[in-house]
């Protein structure tokens, strides 16, 4: 891979593009990770080619997803619309859907002269709300990763129709477990478990967690490699000069109080943006950002009038080094329910820049416990795997083995500073000296569930949809073709 490093240089040094034209947008999307990158300060990954483009543009240090889960992060990035705006609450594997009048990106985009395609899956409902020009591997694709298939997949897009600009999401399956070593030759020199410490978040060590970390390392290698093939194509297609890029990962590892979880590991991602001519290159913006702004973004770089029910902002300011827009948000939302029924458990978050709380509304009811946690205690699935054991959490220190209680059965409130204590290890809820951040942030939750007609403020609700949820686990909703969660007739009444 270093010819194709050398090669990315070609790409990421020219900077120039005329401000007037429409760009091309190409939003790069990994699966189930965080920011454990290079530029991110990592210091066991390899990410060289991630890492040149975020000092040849602008690295968002605080960017998160609302929820922790494929199918509604998905949803999120796509609409620019919290889940209980867009609908999609859950995995769409599991029924969940987004609402049937909710407008997508690629349709707009569409509509206002934009040539779109979708390469890896969608993996949101209904499906009928994308209508993409050119779509690909449109299956999950975990078991076999060549990256060379998705290179050669956007080259075939790049190659189509360029009068009009276009809108491009790519979509790789690395890191979704199960995690591969190695496939097709990538990484070519594998990480070993004797490389690496387990991820700080997860807070416990052993030989079998270290084996986990590595090979997720791995499969952020081999997505870093996929990336570099995937710029070589765009440098070639002529395309490079006039195209915004954009790279997420879709939510946090699936490792312990990671996927799933609002927890800063489920929660917080990578975000780099490059846009050659309108962006200061090497710039890192410490401002709380989130994919919500991925659509106004877009929107108003092609020209289009932003909806005015989006609740995200404009990062075209931050790219350009100017200061943060007086109304930049100072919190950010985050909201789980485990994303199916079988590992569901209802959990709603708001940080600031140093606090985080975390609302648990079941823990005052007999069915209070956290089944996602559970799943990563008893290794549910293979998709589990590396959830820390019984065993293992038992050798940890003090601390830890409390968190991981408090994981399994959380207590109404969970408050954390995350300047002295980034792990959320120390709860501090039930703290005097911080019942005044306390109160300060559930005030500011719920304002924030007023100006976002939450739903679940209303307690029937949130009643109703655990009820479902709950109910459903013993049955066999999945092979029902009639089947519809209440919900998405219940909450647009």
């Amino acid at each position: 891979m270093r010819r194709l490093t050398a090669q990315l240089l070609i790409l990421l040094v020219a900077d120039v593009c005329s401000a007037s034209e429409r760009p091309n947008i190409l939003l790069i999307v990994s699966e189930d990770n965080g920011p454990e990158l290079g530029c991110y300060g990592d210091p066991h990954v390899q990410t060289p080619v991630l890492d040149h483009l975020a000092t040849t543009g602008v690295r968002f240090a605080n960017a998160f997803v609302p929820y922790s889960v494929c199918s509604p992060s998905r949803a999120c990035f796509l609409t620019g619309l919290y889940p209980h705006q867009n609908g999609q609450l859950g995995l769409a594997t599991h029924k969940f859907s987004m609402f049937e009048d909710t407008r997508t990106l690629p349709s707009i985009l569409q509509n206002n002269g934009y040539r779109t395609g979708m390469i890896g899956k969608l993996h949101v409902n209904p499906k009928n709300t994308f209508s993409f020009d050119f779509r690909k591997i449109a299956g999950a694709n975990f078991g076999s990763r060549n990256m060379r298939n998705y290179a050669d997949a956007a080259d075939e897009f790049f190659k189509q129709d360029s009068e009009r600009p276009f809108f491009l999401s790519i979509n790789y399956p690395d890191a979704h477990f199960p995690l591969h070593r190695q496939q097709f030759g990538l990484p070519e020199v594998p990480i070993e478990a004797a490389d690496v410490q387990p991820l700080p978040w997860v807070g416990i060590d052993s030989l079998r967690l270290r084996q986990f970390t590595a090979d997720y390392y791995n499969c952020l290698r081999r997505l870093d490699d996929g990336i570099g093939m995937l710029f070589e194509r765009l440098q070639k297609s002529g395309h490079a000069e006039n195209t915004l890029i954009v790279y997420i990962g879709d939510h946090g590892a699936q490792f312990s109080r990671g996927k799933c979880s609002v927890y800063e590991a489920g929660l917080r991602i990578p975000m780099i943006v490059r846009w050659p001519g309108n962006q200061v290159a090497g710039t890192v913006r410490d401002e709380l950002a989130s994919t919500l702004d991925l659509v106004p973004t877009f929107l108003t770089a092609a020209g289009i009038d932003v909806p005015s029910e989006l609740p995200g902002h404009v990062l075209q300011p931050l790219l350009t080094g100017k200061p943060a827009p007086s109304n930049w948000r100072k919190h950010i939302v985050g909201f789980t329910t485990g994303a199916a029924p079988g590992i569901f458990y209802f959990q709603q978050s708001i940080r600031d820049a140093q606090y985080k709380l975390i609302l648990n509304p079941m823990a005052e009811s007999s069915d209070n416990k956290n089944l996602f946690a559970e799943a990563y205690l008893k290794q549910y699935n293979s998709h589990f795997a590396a959830g820390c054991t019984a065993n293992e959490i038992a050798t940890a220190p003090q601390a830890i083995q409390n968190a991981y209680r408090r994981f399994l059965t959380p207590p109404s409130y969970e408050l954390y500073d995350l300047q002295n204590d980034p792990h959320e290890f120390t709860n501090l809820a039930d703290s005097s000296l911080h019942a005044e951040i306390k109160t300060r942030l559930l005030t500011e939750f719920r304002k924030w569930q007023e100006v976002t007609s939450d739903p679940f403020a209303d307690a029937d609700n949130l009643e109703s949809f655990t009820r479902s949820q709950l109910n459903a686990i013993n049955t066999n909703y999945r092979r029902d073709k009639t089947f519809r969660w209440p919900y998405l007739d219940n909450f647009r009444k």
